[in-house]
């Protein structure tokens, strides 16, 4: 009989005892999956991927060069603009040679006036040869001038072609650049997309990469649960652990949506998924054992 007892004793504390772990177990405000801000990184430029040295979860630095693309044609490009620039510019004429002689010209005339202008006052010359000489004079100033806007001209015209060619050679120089791929920022690389010697082009995507340092968890609460929440507020996260246990993390909540929606179909319950709830994020300061796509559950208080 004392038997018969104890064993009853047992199981009824056994019972208790699983009861109050799993109360224990769902006592939680919250769960949702952690997530991070992933960047897909694109080619920029068309071509063959001559080098593309990453692999999935290897950390890498904003700014790594990473890769590139072919970019043969492009460097003949800039060659063969830069020839063209160089022959445009020696076209243009040299104004201080060409205008030169006619100076010389208009300074001898100069003199020519000035001493008939004498031999006139003298009266050894007429008036009919000082005139002559004014005509040619005007005539020459005038030539002068023409020269002048005619070489003024055709130097501003090449120029300008210069000046055309210069923004040309900046297009190419830029798409050279775009044939380097840059990692964007600090982060983990998660998935690979493309291969070295694979051809590309752009707007296709080479790799995904995120911050893993600072996670976010996706969770979701009820609208009678908006009350007890505010941006900003620090949160208890629990994430299962070897054996029975858990690691506990502090979290801040950033962000709460200000649309309901119906619960995640990755929650078990048809009655759970007809609720609607607001999506939360909290981010989370990672140590390195917490893993996208990972479930915790948050304690508000």
């Amino acid at each position: 009989m004392l038997n018969h007892t104890s064993i009853i004793i047992t199981l009824m504390f056994s019972v208790v005892t699983l009861v109050s772990c799993d109360n224990n177990k769902n006592k939680f405000d919250a769960t949702g999956t952690f997530e991070a801000n992933e960047v897909i990184v694109s080619a920029e430029a068309s071509g063959k991927i001559l080098s593309f040295n990453i692999e999935e979860g290897q950390d890498l630095k904003q700014g790594d060069l990473v890769g590139f693309i072919d970019s043969t044609q492009l460097y003949l490009s800039k060659l063969q603009l830069r020839e063209n620039q160089k022959a445009i510019l020696a076209g243009r004429p040299d104004t201080r040679t060409q205008i030169e002689a006619t100076k010389k010209e208009i300074e001898n005339v100069q003199l020519e006036k000035q001493r008939t202008e004498n031999l006139v006052k003298g009266e050894v010359a007429s008036q009919r040869q000082l005139d002559d000489i004014n005509s040619r004079l005007s005539v020459l100033e005038a030539k002068l001038a023409a020269q002048q806007n005619s070489l003024h001209t055709t130097t501003s015209t090449l120029n300008q072609q210069g000046n055309v060619i210069n923004i040309q050679l900046d297009i190419v120089q830029d798409q050279l650049k775009r044939c380097r791929i840059i990692n964007p920022i600090n982060g983990t690389v998660l998935s690979k997309y493309a291969m070295q010697d694979e051809m590309t082009a752009p707007g296709k995507a080479l790799y995904k990469i995120a911050d893993l340092n600072t996670i976010i968890l996706r969770a979701y609460v009820s609208g009678n649960q908006l009350s007890q929440i505010k941006l900003g507020q620090a949160v208890k996260l629990l994430v299962d652990a070897p054996g029975n246990g858990y690691k506990v993390y502090t979290g801040t909540i950033t962000w709460v949506s200000d649309k309901a929606e119906f619960t995640p179909k990755t929650i078990q319950t048809k009655e759970e998924r007809a609720n609607l709830v607001y999506a939360v994020k909290i981010n989370v300061k990672n140590d390195g054992y917490l893993k996208l796509g990972m479930y915790a559950e948050v304690l508000f208080k």
